[in-house]
């Protein structure tokens, strides 16, 4: 009987670094037969010396609606224009992407636009590995506290 061979690698990545916003993706990858990837985002406000969180971008928790709508828009969409796209989606397996978390992974851009991120395996098959949405402001604009991050 054969041992497992598996390991683990780690590691970060700066996404954003701009006079306002550090971005930072810290990842783990962890190797047993097949591989696993999670990732973790920290946005920092460099000015003010804050963590952002996601709800803290927003007025209160109706963002979390309109960012699900227009994910679950933009899988169907990507989903019928390519084949080899695939997501979990509720319609098709009656389970799978139904919602982001108050702590969902998301990072800022230096373009300022928010972008949502799932692990491997969350909202989609292995082989599409770590999935990210790039949210266009105008679907959370009037939601925003402010516009100082997102634009």
């Amino acid at each position: 009987m054969g041992a497992a061979i598996g390991g683990v690698d780690a590691g970060y990545e700066v996404i954003t670094d701009n006079d306002q916003i550090l971005s930072i993706m810290r990842y783990q990858v962890n190797t047993v037969g097949s591989s696993s990837t999670t990732m973790r985002y920290d946005t920092i406000d460099k000015v003010d010396n804050v963590l952002i969180t996601l709800p803290s971008l927003f007025k209160d928790d109706s963002y979390i609606d309109a960012i699900n709508a227009y994910i679950e828009g933009e899988m169907e969409r990507q989903m019928a224009a390519d084949e080899m796209i695939s997501y979990f989606t509720e319609n098709e397996y009656g389970e799978g992407f139904a919602t982001i978390r108050s702590d969902q992974n998301f990072y800022i851009t230096n373009d300022q636009q928010l972008v949502i991120s799932f692990d491997k395996y969350e909202v989609a098959p292995g082989y599409m590995g770590v999935v990210t949405f790039e949210i266009p402001t105008e679907v959370v604009k009037k939601l925003l506290v402010s516009d100082v991050y997102i634009r």
